[in-house]
């Protein structure tokens, strides 16, 4: 007996998107942060920058890959649910998002809504 895949098991890519693009009701996720160290704190860099002038760091965000729903958006914030019925507000100038496939979100979203 053979089994056919479903179209959730061909792969796709999450494409990252501009915060004018985005929409209530769209799924994404975070894929970096931004860290904003004062560049007197920054020990090799210290003589380079001027000392008001913030060193940025990317980062990998904690949480990057769980889907986040949009309920609100003012830019530059963006309100967004959780799949365990939590919300909390972005600040877009610090993260950047990518927008996910529906099937990859929705299956993710129903999976971790179990828990």
């Amino acid at each position: 007996m053979r089994t056919s895949l479903a179209s959730l098991s061909e792969p796709t890519l999450a494409a990252t998107v501009a915060p004018e693009d985005l929409r209530c009701g769209d799924i994404i996720a975070l894929l970096n942060e931004v860290g904003e160290y004062p560049s007197f704190l920054w020990p090799l860099d210290s003589q380079m920058s001027p000392p008001d002038q913030p060193v940025r760091i990317r980062c990998r965000a904690r949480q990057s890959g769980r889907p986040l729903r949009i309920v609100g958006i003012c830019l530059p914030f963006v309100f967004v649910e959780t799949p365990g019925r939590r919300f909390r507000t972005l600040d877009l100038r610090q993260c950047e998002c990518v927008r996910l496939n529906r099937e990859y979100a929705r299956l993710v979203w129903k999976k971790l809504r179990r828990k």
